[in-house]
């Protein structure tokens, strides 16, 4: 085991295997997870990716297969040190190819691809990808989406999933099998065809389509309509979309996904919602889902009090989006974690630093937002396609005009701010951390998937939960009721204890978690999830532990 580094150094060169403090960025989750490693392994490409399973399977070490770390949940890195063996992480975000098969209603991506890579290399071809916001703005990569069945703020589209995709596994006999679903003829050694799958070398006469698999969920929009299900529209544990890499949580080694694209929403319309009444909200959105002839393209929820956290502890984020464009908040999030790595500065240091910068700036959203803020609690972003969005405007000019609710139509700079002031919402309760940890315990986080019929989103919390936590982040996906829900908990109450009573309020309630960001450490697999995950990796080789599974070799 000793010389493994060595044969990893021998398959890749000696800068892309590291070692001792040079992991540390690799063995710690962006929110939650770390342990050691004995090694990271970053191939750079397929083949190489390949060569380094082989070597590590042969040597007996645990497998991590890791994309761009940006779960939070800490599902792609070890969580402490009790794996009976040594662990290796095998990062694949160097292997970043793109293939647009013919039509480009389809495209292969190599597991290194960043979702972001991907929307850029579909917009001039008029097409984009499942997901266009959220987590594509922090590099997470395609591959990710699939093995989590993260969820998405596209109300037609449904969690990321694909039943075509090329793996390896661990098979009952342990022995490393590669498995081919792409629907592409590849050939038939496996560095011969991870060449030529590299290479894009593959004619049109070689793409298959195979009969019953899809590279999309094809039934989500007429799902989510059933607003009398007692059942989620969506979550990760959903035993229907639990397919090979599809939920597999880095329970295989994958190297290729095969994912439908979608034709690009174009003179859309954003109307800006706001409401002091929930059940007016509830009405809208089975009305809605029940009888409008076009879904929505998304249908974004904040809270007045995420509204707020997000405007001051958000504003930097914000403006580097705005201001720099997604494709360098990658680029820029490697910066900060390196500088926040630097033994000789405070705790938080980058994080107050940022903060001071942003306050310099002017005042960042548009004003009928902020009058938005003032009038109303509860705010929805209803992005309606051109199809239908004089069906939108002409039911909430006739509906949602009173005493207790309004909307505005937005321009396309108020749209713009609107869905990336949403987006800033998910990390300010990190920064109100940072700046106030001599008040904050900790944040407990959650994102639960409410059942379709639910007509009580609202949380009311006991008295004694809700004194506990002074502050309360409420945001999501309204229409696919799938909500976030940060938590800051006081100092001298436990965080962990706050978040198992509010488990047992969510069970009461019916709701499924979590809903988009997978189990990872924190949560327990419930038994379609573990059974997917023994089915997967019998001899449980790779990301030992995840959903508190055993972290022993086999299981045992």
């Amino acid at each position: 085991m000793s010389d493994l580094p060595a044969r990893l150094r021998a398959i890749m060169g000696r800068r892309h295997v590291l070692t001792g403090r040079a992991t540390a960025r690799f063995c710690t989750g962006f929110r939650f997870g770390q342990g050691p490693v004995l090694a990271v392994a970053r191939p750079g490409t397929l083949i190489e990716q390949w060569r380094a399973l082989q070597a590590c399977h042969a040597a007996g070490a645990a497998i991590i297969m890791q994309g761009a770390n940006t779960g939070l949940t800490g599902g792609s890195t070890p969580d402490g040190d009790a794996y009976g063996r040594p662990v290796v992480i095998i990062n694949t975000m160097r292997i970043k190819a793109i293939h647009v098969l013919p039509g480009a209603a389809q495209v292969v991506c190599l597991p290194g691809a960043t979702l972001y890579a991907l929307e850029k290399t579909l917009r001039p071809l008029g097409r984009e990808p499942h997901s266009v916001i959220g987590s594509s703005c922090l590099g997470a990569s395609v591959a990710g989406g699939i093995c989590n069945n993260s969820g998405g703020a596209l109300i037609r589209r449904g969690p990321a999933f694909t039943q075509l995709a090329l793996y390896a596994r661990i098979d009952e006999r342990n022995e490393i099998e590669l498995i081919n679903h792409l629907g592409l003829r590849l050939g038939a050694t496996p560095e011969a065809m991870l060449a030529r799958l590299e290479a894009g070398d593959f004619a049109a006469h070689e793409i298959d389509h195979p009969a019953g698999r899809a590279a999309s969920d094809p039934d989500y929009a007429t799902h989510i309509r059933d607003i009398s299900a007692r059942s989620p529209a969506r979550f990760n544990a959903d035993p229907r979309r639990l397919f090979e890499a599809s939920g597999s949580a880095g329970k295989i080694a994958l190297f290729a996904v095969r994912l439908d694209t979608f034709a690009m929403d174009t003179d859309a319309a954003t109307f800006y919602i706001g409401s002091g009444n929930p059940a007016a909200l509830t009405h809208l959105r089975r009305h809605m889902l029940r009888n409008f002839k076009t879904l929505p393209v998304a249908a974004e929820y904040i809270h007045r009090d995420a509204f707020d956290i997000a405007a001051t502890y958000g504003k930097d984020m914000f403006l580097a989006i705005e201001k720099l464009g997604t494709g360098r908040l990658p680029a820029l999030f490697a910066l900060k974690a390196r500088f926040d790595r630097m033994p000789f500065l405070p705790r938080d240091f980058s994080d107050r630093l940022m903060q001071a910068a942003a306050k310099l700036f002017p005042q960042h959203l548009p004003g009928r937002m902020r009058a938005y803020r003032d009038r109303f609690e509860h705010h929805l972003l209803l992005k309606m396609p051109r199809e239908g969005s004089a069906e939108a405007r002409d039911w909430l000019t006739r509906q949602f005009r009173d005493e207790s609710s309004d909307f505005f139509e937005c321009t396309p700079d108020e749209a713009a701010k609107a869905f990336l002031h949403r987006f800033a919402v998910a990390g300010a309760a990190v920064r109100y951390r940072a700046m106030h940890r001599d008040k904050v315990a900790d944040i407990v986080a959650l994102d639960i998937a409410l059942r379709r019929d639910d007509t009580e989103w609202r949380e009311q919390l006991p008295a004694d939960i809700a004194m506990a936590m002074p502050v309360k982040l409420y945001y999501g996906h309204f229409f696919c009721h799938v909500f976030h829900q940060d938590y800051i908990v006081a100092k001298g109450h436990d965080p962990v204890a706050l978040e198992h009573r509010l488990w047992a309020l969510l069970d009461a309630r019916g709701a499924e978690y979590p809903a988009e960001h997978n189990v990872g450490h924190l949560y327990q697999a419930k038994p379609a999830l573990a059974a997917h995950y023994r089915a997967l990796d019998p001899c449980n080789c790779f990301n030992p532990g995840i959903g508190q599974t055993s972290k022993l070799a086999c299981w045992d």
